[in-house]
């Protein structure tokens, strides 16, 4: 009978999985690869839930735990950025080729040999399981120093919200000031995409609940909320934006968002369902 890839490697993990669509998460043990030359081993700390990780429990996707941080408890022969007792933090990503044109600029995420965080195949056949475990392993290239002023439980979530809602932000000129960006859905991304954008823009909110109107402009300092299931708050608003991040993940009307924006500007849409696609 052959050796799976998992059982050849020595060192035990102690995690969680979801075995079963019904998304409840029981014990798991398993192994993780020998600390390479390059890489860097450290110790979970916290591990923040992402949406993807409930589609993932529930079997919809493959992709999980991958808002990990902790401390270094081991580097490789040629680690060059890390030693042991680092804050250190890892994202979406554990891998790529790091030879096509996409890793060369940057963009790794787009590489076709990624290998995500969780519930992909590194390059040496054994399965990656994310950061719902004790400890964890990677290449220091996807390795992130974690700020001493920011505390690890609550910043975990920026290694997937934060950065997927600061990136368009940036890429497309929107973190300038005296720029209007509209944010539609209050919940994860939501909030997050209403802090980075409000360091320098004017923030205007959609929501179908007017139940989020304190939380956007009270606790989030929103300048703007509107209901857009009011016919006249978003008539009042037309034409007037920069741009519009879209976070939410349920089937809701496009139109009505896009005459929102002002002449050559965009909408982006930083959630997935599998309906969108059809």
């Amino acid at each position: 009978m052959a050796t799976s890839p998992e059982s050849e490697h020595p060192i035990k993990a102690y995690g969680y999985a979801a075995r079963a669509p019904s998304g409840s998460l029981s014990p798991l043990v398993f192994s993780r690869r020998a600390t390479g030359e390059k890489d860097v081993r450290f110790k979970v700390l916290y591990c923040g839930i992402c949406h993807t990780d409930l589609h993932l429990a529930k079997n919809d996707w493959g992709i999980t735990k991958h808002e990990i941080v902790g401390v270094v408890t081991e580097v490789g022969s040629k680690v060059e950025k890390f030693k042991v007792g680092d804050k250190v933090g890892v994202g979406y990503l554990v891998g790529s080729c790091r030879s096509c044109k996409n890793c060369a600029s940057d963009y790794e995420q787009y590489c076709p040999k990624q290998v995500a965080t969780g519930g992909f195949t590194y390059f040496d056949g054994t399965q990656t399981y994310g950061g719902y475990s004790d400890h964890m392993v990677s290449d220091e290239h996807f390795v992130l120093h974690w700020p001493e002023n920011l505390p690890l439980d609550s910043g975990a979530p920026l290694l997937c919200a934060g950065i997927t809602t600061y990136s368009p932000l940036r890429y497309f000129g929107l973190d300038k000031p005296g720029t209007k960006v509209g944010v539609v859905g209050l919940g994860g991304l939501g909030h997050i995409a209403v802090k980075m954008a409000k360091l320098l823009a004017e923030v205007t909110v959609f929501s179908t609940s007017m139940a989020k109107k304190q939380e956007a402009i009270e606790g989030l300092k929103a300048d703007h909320f509107i209901n857009s299931r009011d016919e006249d708050q978003m008539k009042a608003a037309m034409g007037t934006l920069d741009g519009i991040i879209d976070t939410v993940s349920a089937n809701h009307p496009i139109l009505p968002l896009l005459a929102h924006l002002q002449h050559m500007e965009s909408l982006f849409f930083l959630e997935y369902h599998r309906n969108h696609l059809i």
